[in-house]
Parts: C-alpha cells; structure tokens; sequence
C-alpha cells in the first residue's frame, strides 16, 4: 500500500476496465452476452416481420402492394425516433433499464398487432412497437462491448450484433412455417410472446454496465460483486477505490459526439449508415413482395428474403473475423462496392432463379452484413458516457435512409418501375457507402490523433 503526498496511506485502487481487459470471458459474461444476442435475435425477428406477412396479408385483405409502403416506414420512424431518445436515456440512467423496458413495450404491441384492422391501424401500431425496438441495438451493443476483454471486444461485439440478422432469418423460416398453419397473424403473437419472457429473466440476471457505474458512482456494492463474478481473485474490500479512465460526460451527450475530433467520424457513420439502412430495409421489406409479384409462389418469396439473410450472418461471420485482422476500411470498401453490382443483378430480367438466389445472398453478405460492422465501428469510437449515445444517434440518423428506403421503394414500384431500374437505383446507395469509407481513411490520413476518438477503440479504421 502506498502513502499519499499527505503521508496517509493511499486507498488501494481497481481500474474496472483494466481488470475486464485482463480477464477471460467467463460463464457471467457469456450469460449477460448471451441476453444481449437474443434480445437482438427478437428484435430482428419482429423488425423483419412485416416484409414477411406482407404477401399475406395482402391477398387476405386484397389491397395494392404500393399500401404497405407507409406500414413498412412508419415502423422504421419509430425505431429511428426511439434510438434517438433511449440511447440518451440510456447513457444517464444506465443500459439495464432501457434494455428491459424497451423488450417489455415491444413485446406487449407486437402482441396487439394482429387485432389490426384496417391499414391505418396498422400503420400506427407499427409506429408504436418501432420505438421499443429501436432502444435494442444501440443498449445491447454498448453492453456487449463494456463486458468483453479488449482482445475480442470487436469480434464479440459483431458476434452480438449478428442475433439481429439470426433473428431476421429465423423470422423467415418460422414465417413460412406459422403463415401456412395458422395465418400471418401467428407471426405476431409469436415475436410478441418470446421477448416478453426474456424481459422477465432479465430482470433477475442482466447486469448494469459496470465503467458507467462507477462513473456515476451508483450502488458501487453490486459494481463489487459484479467484479467478482468476472474474476474471483480480484482483492476488494470496502477500502478499495474503483476507477475508470474517463471523464464522467455532462451536459448533452449529443453535442459531444462532435467535441475531442469526434467530428469527421460522427458525420461519416451517419452517412454510411443513411446509405447502408436504405439498402437493407428496401430490401428486407420489398424483396419478398417483388419476387412473388414476378411470378414465384409465396413461400419462394419469403425463402429469397430468408436468403438475403442468410447472406448477412454469413457476411457478418466472416467480416468480423477479418476485420480483427486488416481493419474495418479494407472490408467494407469492397463489400459495398460488390454489393452495387449484385443489387444492379437481382433486378435484370431473364435472370434464372438460381442466379437470382446467389445475387440476393451475395447482396445479404455485403449490405446485412456490413451493417454490424458499422455497428462496431461506432462502438469503438466513442467512450463509454457516449457510446449508447454514439450507437444510437448512428443509427437514428441511419434510420431515415431505412424509412425512406421502404417508401421510395413503394412510390417507384406505384409508378409501375421495371424491376431492372428500380434495382439499379437501388445500387447508388451502396457505391456511396463505399466512398465514405474511403472518407474514413482520408480523414485518419488528415492527422486526427486515433485517442481523440476513441480512449479504448483498438481496431484500425485502415
């Protein structure tokens, strides 16, 4: 023990971050990562469901395709609304209560779901659940990366993410299998019934993000125990101090996001994910429909929207491992430059259904499963008072490219749009994802110091 400049011995220290770096990933972080991926894996599920009734839904209530246009975005403006407003939540009163709130509302209006009516009701509860599911990603995500060693953090956290496409192929192949025994409304009770039972176990088993505790210096006895589940042999006693290497952020934490030269990095995940979201959930909504208007059967349709996602946990599999290796930029610049091409494909006429299939998997490798790299770039590039915060307002600002990737989608296809044009417009999107990556280098080159970004990040943007 040492003695202070006052000659009093000095209170023995703990840094938080340091013992969880140093750490392995024992049974109680793999259970609170656990959690996180299935709350991720419902989230998926119940985003994706609408595309995946929609063939359904429509010849039962035997409404034009260009209707649902508006369901698809008014879902996609509540998730933007509600990453926007929980992340913030979440990074002052803390990850846990916004993570068991927001599973506990969108399982409760999914189950509501299917009393829907008329195409306005629809609209509205789609709005509603949307605000739940968009505190999902941005809470599970900053969870998973505050409890995982530095070694892996990346790679664990693209693993997490990962439940959100598992989950959007999961509801493909339930969809087909619920829809054809019981109805689309079945889809609905189903996404609605899973997550409130994980609602209820994580009441009693998820943990709080243990930096943000103790920088808001919060029932720091739990922090203790906590501690100890990750590493036993960690000395503490009620004489050891807890530390974390950060300043404890006040004022607005979206301000923030542009202080400290997190300017260039901030302004550029917003564009890439505007562009990105555009893509996916065109796509994930459209595609099922579009395919089965080309003369295919229904369950052929959602079996090509499953193969969009089948593509993206492939992608994201594989682009996590490499990632760890040569950086974020050297994998998502080609991805989303190949992604244009197969995007241009999937819409060319004549094309057989075999080439069809591969175009679409292609197209979920590079553009789904880009999506969770982008996630854990934001991740690692802001501290943890900002990082719910630097997640969420990524993706909100991205969730406007998903609104309007859905309803420009139903507008063209109303304008009557061959499918060869709409997909080729549907290809812009992805060659300008590619170049602000390209901006993610030219800004590093610019000379803006790496720790500026982020304190803990520790996978090059190169």
């Amino acid at each position: 023990m040492s003695e202070g400049t006052s000659g009093l011995p000095s209170r023995p220290q703990v840094d938080v971050a340091a013992l969880i770096d140093q750490s392995r990933l024992g049974a109680f972080q793999i259970g609170m990562l656990l959690m996180c991926g299935l709350c991720l894996i419902m989230d998926g599920f119940d985003v994706q469901a609408m595309g995946y009734v929609a063939p359904a839904l429509l010849a039962e209530w035997g409404i034009p395709r260009a209707t649902l246009g508006p369901v698809f975005g008014a879902g996609l403006f509540g998730m933007l609304i509600g990453s926007l407003v929980l992340s913030v939540v979440a990074d002052r009163f803390g990850r846990r209560p916004v993570l068991i709130g927001a599973t506990l509302f969108f399982a409760a209006c999914m189950l509501v779901t299917p009393q829907a009516g008329t195409v306005g009701e629809l609209t509205a509860l789609r709005f509603i659940t949307g605000l739940g599911l968009g505190g999902i990603m941005p809470n599970a995500m900053a969870l998973a990366g505050e409890f995982s060693p530095r070694r892996v953090r990346v790679t664990v956290m693209m693993l997490i993410s990962c439940g959100f496409t598992v989950g959007a192929v999961l509801g493909g192949l339930v969809s087909v299998a619920l829809i054809a025994s019981f109805g689309w409304r079945a889809v609905f009770y189903f996404g609605g019934a899973v997550p409130l039972i994980l609602a209820v176990l994580m009441i009693f088993l998820l943990p709080e993000s243990l930096q943000l505790m103790v920088l808001r210096r919060k029932n720091l006895a739990q922090v203790h125990r906590w501690l100890l589940q990750i590493d036993p042999s960690v000395p503490l006693t009620s004489e050891t101090e807890l530390v974390v290497h950060e300043p404890a952020k006040g004022g607005a934490p979206m301000v923030e996001l542009f202080r400290e030269g997190r300017a260039g990095v901030t302004v550029l995940l917003w564009i890439i994910n505007f562009m990105n979201l555009i893509n996916l959930y065109f796509l994930s909504n459209w595609l099922p429909t579009i395919v089965n208007a080309a003369g295919y059967s229904q369950s052929t349709a959602v079996l090509a929207g499953t193969a969009l996602q089948v593509g993206g946990t492939i992608g994201t599999l594989g682009m996590g491992w490499i990632i760890d290796r040569i950086g974020f930029r050297r994998v998502l610049i080609p991805s989303f430059l190949l992604a244009a091409l197969t995007i241009a494909l999937i819409g060319q006429p004549g094309i057989g259904i075999a080439l069809l299939f591969v175009a679409i998997t292609i197209t979920g490798v590079c553009i789904v499963g880009g999506q969770p790299a982008v996630n854990a770039l934001a991740a690692s590039s802001y501290p943890t008072s900002l990082r719910a915060t630097g997640i969420g307002w990524s993706l909100g600002i991205g969730r406007f490219g998903s609104i309007l990737g859905p309803v420009i989608g139903g507008a063209l296809i109303g304008l009557h749009w061959p499918n060869s044009s709409l997909f080729i417009a549907a290809a812009v999107p992805a060659l300008i994802s590619s170049l602000m990556m390209v901006g993610m280098g030219v800004w590093k080159a610019a000379g803006v110091p790496a720790r500026k970004v982020s304190p803990d990040a520790n996978v090059a943007i190169h």
